[in-house]
């Protein structure tokens, strides 16, 4: 998406937690990073930085599952003004552990172990805007998460044929 949309800035929160738990003692670490209270603070401060001050799309990869975290991020956002378009791009179980494999998670890796809680979660609690990505190409996708936000692409430059959603 990024290398589609003019102007677009590729936030990673993720990076936030790994600093987290880089720099506490193991005994303050605590399972997901994400349970960290200072972890969604600082991304609800530096993703309105951002927003505030940058022309242009920016893009947040993210996995929320915990309702809670959920609305201190996303809900705070929203009711800060700031815009925000947020879609579960959805799969069932047997492509997300495919998917894993792929990227060579084998046997309990970390993310296999949150697969149920994710579509538990996705089922009951936060249920909007999915994209079920279980038979489609990345550019799909894309261009899907594009249309439903309204904003224009730029032709890909994939050399290749897509292959299925991160198949």
């Amino acid at each position: 998406m990024q290398q589609r949309l003019p102007n677009a800035f590729l936030y990673d929160p993720e990076q936030v937690g790994f600093f987290i738990r880089d720099n506490l003692p193991k005994s303050m670490r605590l399972a997901d990073f994400q349970h960290h209270p200072e972890w969604r603070t600082f991304n609800v401060e530096m993703l309105t930085k951002i927003a505030r001050s940058y022309d242009g799309v920016i893009i947040v990869p993210m996995t929320l599952v915990d309702q809670l975290y959920y609305d201190e991020i996303i809900g705070v956002l929203q009711r800060d003004a700031i815009r925000v378009d947020h879609y579960i791009l959805h799969a069932d179980k047997r492509t997300l552990v495919r998917r894993l494999n792929k990227r060579l998670e084998w046997f309990n890796s970390w993310g296999k172990a949150q697969i149920d809680r994710c579509l538990h979660a996705y089922h009951h609690d936060i249920t909007h805007d999915k994209i079920e990505t279980d038979h489609l190409t990345v550019d799909q996708v894309v261009e899907e998460i594009a249309k439903r936000s309204g904003l224009t692409l730029q032709a890909s430059k994939r050399r290749f044929p897509a292959r299925s959603f991160w198949s």
